[in-house]
């Protein structure tokens, strides 16, 4: 069924991580590296040469490339980003493109040659610091796993704000939001993927040990992160557009908090306890109060537009809740940053440089005119219910690619061999 092997932090030091990460518009967990693995010890006998030499390449290629990724891949790094991201992340993000077809090969039609490599990766947010396992299917998670960390990285610089041309604040352009858009819908469909076609090949003895960074829950949290940032982009977007209404941008802040309140739930009751694991924690915990805030904002300005005193008095509650939301959001965020590895907040833009000046200002008025017109008794002092919406964002969908057409010849090699093999014996 595939051997596992999981060795603890204390006996080996191959994990390197950054004191401090720079500027996080985007949680990005730890890059998981591939160690070194020796196909042609395992496979030599039952590949040809030609086939065994090139999932080598291919696997060392990416070993390489992820060993010096590995330490920095988190941290803010402007001068190597090019339009679409970083062109060093885009490298490696090909590598296991080019290396997830060969691959296939091994747990196509439960290839026997499945369980013959055991290939081990360093961990980042599990307490093991390398997990090693004898299944192919391992490999093809992991692989998933790091596609879909480079996309968040590569959608963190883009969101990162750069100064303006016209010497204002910075800010991120609309090119760069649209952007992040369909790096972040392609995050998710490869981590929607992993959960649903891949966490189901391995057995369920497999799947309680694998590491913490590959365990369902944190595989389906970063997925409705991935979805919860683009829906709060899009919130950002219609802030910006003088079309959209206070209804539409209520019902994204309200599916925003929706995203976010089933990532947390997704991640709760993990041992997420060591260095990367605990600052996924607090950066969810973050995102959500953030929602929330955004929420009862918007639901309190329509709430307001009611012509009676009930309507008005759940308004004020409502906005009330937001201020509450927002101030305890900035603590969120200020614990978040203090989690090593250290990290902290880029210029405001977009949803929450704009909520950051309108939330304060609005309730303070609001609770002032209601308080005016209305008694005390009048005003709720809970918040109202949220309405409930539909999500509208699903992941890309990704499908993993058909074998290689090496593969194919090496079958149709294989079949020559025992064919010439039979030809000799009956002579």
């Amino acid at each position: 069924m595939g051997c596992f092997l999981s060795t603890s932090k204390d006996t080996v030091g191959n994990r390197r991580r950054p004191g401090n990460i720079g500027d996080v518009s985007v949680y990005v967990p730890g890059l998981r590296i591939p160690k070194p693995v020796d196909f042609s010890q395992s496979l030599g006998d039952n590949l040809s040469k030609n086939l065994v030499e090139r999932l080598s390449a291919l696997r060392t290629r990416i070993v390489v490339m992820a060993a010096q990724e590995g330490p920095t891949v988190s941290r803010t790094r402007r001068k190597s980003a090019t339009q679409h991201g970083g062109s060093t992340l885009a490298d490696l993000h090909q590598a296991l493109e080019d290396y997830l077809p060969v691959l296939m090969g091994l747990v196509k039609d439960g290839n026997h040659l499945q369980h013959k490599v055991q290939f081990v990766w360093i961990n980042q947010e599990d307490e093991a610091e390398e997990t090693a396992i004898s299944n192919a299917w391992y490999e093809v998670l992991s692989v998933l796993h790091l596609m879909a960390t480079l996309s968040l990285s590569q959608a963190n610089l883009l969101l990162l704000p750069r100064t303006s041309a016209d010497g204002y604040q910075p800010k991120v352009s609309e090119e760069s939001r649209r952007a992040s858009i369909d790096i972040f819908l392609k995050a998710a469909g490869y981590l929607d993927c992993a959960v649903r076609h891949v966490l189901p090949q391995l057995s369920s003895e497999l799947r309680r040990d694998l590491p913490v960074d590959l365990a369902e829950g944190v595989l389906r949290a970063l997925c409705l992160q991935a979805l919860g940032q683009c829906n709060d982009i899009q919130l950002g977007m219609a802030i910006d557009s003088t079309k959209a209404t206070l209804a539409v941008k209520r019902r994204l802040a309200c599916e925003m908090v929706k995203y976010w309140q089933q990532a947390q739930d997704n991640i709760m009751n993990l041992p997420l306890t060591n260095g990367w694991g605990e600052k996924h924690r607090l950066f969810i915990k973050w995102k959500y109060v953030e929602a929330k805030a955004a929420a009862y904002y918007y639901h309190g300005l329509i709430l307001d537009e009611g012509n009676t005193e009930k309507f008005h008095g759940m308004a004020v509650a409502a906005l009330q809740a937001a201020d509450e939301y927002f101030k305890e959001s900035k603590k969120a965020g200020e614990a978040f940053n203090a989690a090593p590895p250290l990290s902290r907040n880029p210029p405001l833009w977009g949803t929450m440089k704009y909520l950051s000046e309108k939330i304060p200002k609005d309730t303070a008025s609001k609770v002032r005119i209601n308080r005016d017109l209305y008694s005390h008794e009048k005003i709720m002092e809970t918040a109202p219910t949220l309405p409930d919406f539909a999500l509208a964002l699903k992941p890309d969908e990704f499908q993993l690619p058909p074998v290689d057409p090496s593969w194919n010849m090496e079958n149709m090699n294989r079949v020559q061999t025992t064919s010439n093999q039979l030809k000799g014996d009956r002579r």
